[in-house]
C-alpha cells in the first residue's frame, strides 16, 4: 500500500480483500463475496472505471433493499451431457457461475462443449471476466447477459430489452486470451452513470429522454430516458438475441419483466446469464490455436494494430507494477464500511 496525494495504491490482492470484507460485512456469503470482489477489482485493474469500484454503491445499496440475497443458496444441477443449470436463488451472478465453473469445464471437455444456464441472478459489472478464465484453460467461451429495459428499438416509444451484453474469448499459443466485451447500446449504462456523475455529456445519438427524444444530457436518459442501440436494428438484434439466449433459455426474467422499482434503492437488475463453453480440440476443425495465430499474424501484416483486450492488458501491467489507485472517499468506504 503506498499514499499518493489523495489516493493510495493498493495491490490487486489487498483490494480484493478490502472489496470482499465489505460485501461479507453487508451479508454476502464468502464464497459469492470472493468471485463478486474479484469482478469489481479486474475492472478497477484494467481500467473498466465504470464496472470497478463505481459499482460497489449500487451493488450495497441493492443490498440493503432487500432487492438481492447476498446470502442466497444456490444449487447447481447437473442438467444434461452437456448442460450445467444454476438456480441462483436471487444471489449475484458471480457466485452462481463460480459454484458452476469446474463441472461445466468437464463435461465441456468430455462432451465438446457445455451450456451454463444461470436462472434467477443478478449481473452488474463487466462481462469480460467472466469468460477470461475459461479461455486461460483453453477453452473458446460466448456469455450472454440480459437486463432491465434500457434500450429503446429503432422507432419505438419505450424500451422493451436490455442493454445485453455479450462476451467472447478465445485462448492463444502463447500470451493472453483474446476477449472482447460489448454492450447492445451505443454505450454502455456504466458510463452513463459515470457521465451523470461527473457532469460530462453524453455523444450525440447515444440516447433518449422519457419522451423518446434526443438527448446527450445522461440525468435525462437516467430519469425515465433509454440508450439507442449500436449501429440501429444491428445493435437491437443483438440485444434480442441475448434476450432470447439468457431469459428465453433460462426462464428468468425479461427486461421488461423487472420489478426493481419496488424495492427503493435497488440497481442490480434480476435476470439470467447463458455462458457458452467450447473445447476446440474437440471440434473437428483439428490445430485450433495455429489457425487463430494465422488468423492473428494476417491480421498484424494488414495493419491491425490493436486487438480486443489489449488495452485492458496494458493497464493490467502497469496495475501491477503500481498498484490501484483508489481515492480517499472509497477507501474510506472499503475501510468503515
Amino acid at each position: 500500500m503506498t499514499q499518493v496525494d489523495s489516493t493510495t495504491r493498493l495491490t490487486e490482492a489487498e483490494l480484493t480483500r478490502l472489496v470482499a470484507g465489505l460485501l461479507g460485512a453487508h451479508g454476502v456469503e464468502p464464497l459469492t463475496a470472493d468471485a463478486l470482489a474479484r469482478v469489481i477489482v479486474a475492472a478497477e485493474r484494467d481500467g473498466t472505471l465504470s464496472h470497478g469500484l463505481a459499482r460497489l454503491p449500487g451493488y450495497l445499496s441493492s443490498l440493503q433493499s432487500g432487492w438481492v440475497d447476498g446470502a442466497a443458496r444456490m444449487t447447481v444441477t447437473d442438467k444434461a451431457a452437456a448442460v450445467v443449470h444454476v438456480d441462483a436463488a436471487n444471489g449475484f451472478a458471480q457466485g452462481a457461475l463460480a459454484r458452476a465453473s469446474e463441472l461445466a469445464i468437464a463435461k465441456a471437455r468430455a462432451a465438446g462443449l457445455c451450456l451454463v444456464s444461470i436462472h434467477d441472478s443478478h449481473h452488474f459489472g463487466s462481462l469480460w471476466p467472466d469468460v477470461e478464465p475459461f479461455a486461460e484453460r483453453g477453452l473458446v467461451c460466448m456469455a450472454f447477459v440480459n437486463s432491465r429495459s434500457r434500450i429503446v428499438a429503432p422507432g419505438a416509444r419505450r424500451p422493451v430489452l436490455g442493454t445485453n451484453p455479450v462476451a467472447f474469448a478465445f485462448p492463444r499459443k502463447d500470451g493472453a486470451p483474446v476477449v472482447w466485451d460489448l454492450a447492445s447500446s451505443v454505450m454502455a449504462h456504466g458510463d452513463v452513470i459515470l457521465a451523470a456523475k461527473n457532469g460530462h455529456p453524453l455523444p450525440a445519438g447515444a440516447g433518449v429522454d422519457r419522451e423518446a427524444r434526443p438527448t446527450q444530457d445522461p440525468k435525462r436518459v437516467l430519469d425515465g430516458g433509454a440508450l439507442v442501440p449500436f449501429a440501429g436494428h444491428k445493435g437491437f438484434a443483438i440485444a434480442l438475441m441475448a434476450e432470447v439466449m439468457v431469459a428465453g433459455l433460462t426462464g428468468s426474467r425479461f427486461g421488461f419483466e423487472d420489478e426493481s422499482g419496488k424495492y427503493p434503492g435497488a440497481v442490480t437488475s434480476n435476470a439470467g446469464q447463458t455462458l457458452v463453453l467450447i473445447d476446440p480440440n474437440r471440434s473437428g476443425g483439428g490445430d485450433f490455436i495455429g489457425r487463430v495465430e494465422l488468423l492473428i499474424g494476417a491480421l498484424r501484416e494488414a495493419g491491425t494494430e490493436r486487438l480486443p483486450a489489449d488495452r485492458r492488458y496494458r493497464n493490467r501491467a502497469v496495475a501491477a507494477a503500481e498498484g490501484i489507485a483508489v481515492d480517499r472517499a472509497m477507501l474510506d468506504l472499503l475501510k468503515t464500511g
